[in-house]
């Protein structure tokens, strides 16, 4: 399935076009349809913790979210050697609007949410 990005992924300002695959119920691939040189891993947060956020309003409006919308969450977790080192990032997720095709970043404030951080490792989940 094809997303069109709205706003912008932190650091990739020209991403306008993106597809997202599934690769288990933990992980997804999700790369830019107009360069393959793109790419992120994903993960399910709520396979992982107790994930819950208020979306920012703003995110709400940019992806046209609204109570009965149908939209998922995922988080980019940046991929280490052993696979346990990689980290995910829990301030930044990825929100998915699945009614209209629109997919965008939302960055959430971490004085709000103290128990996520940019950077936690995947082997402290298990």
């Amino acid at each position: 399935m094809s997303y069109t990005v709205k706003g912008n992924i932190l650091g990739f300002d020209k991403t306008f076009n993106m597809e997202i695959q599934e690769v288990d119920g933990l992980f997804s691939k999700m790369h830019d349809i107009d360069n393959q040189g793109i790419a992120f891993t994903m993960v399910n947060p709520y396979a992982l913790r107790e994930y819950s956020f208020d979306l920012p309003s703003s995110t709400k409006v940019l992806l046209d979210i609204h109570e009965k919308s149908n939209f998922s969450v995922y988080n980019i977790v940046v991929l280490q050697e052993p696979l346990e080192n990689s980290a995910v990032n829990f301030l930044a997720p990825i929100i998915v609007n699945h009614d209209n095709n629109l997919i965008g970043q939302a960055v959430l404030n971490a004085k709000n949410h103290p128990d996520f951080g940019m950077a936690e490792s995947i082997k402290s989940f298990r």
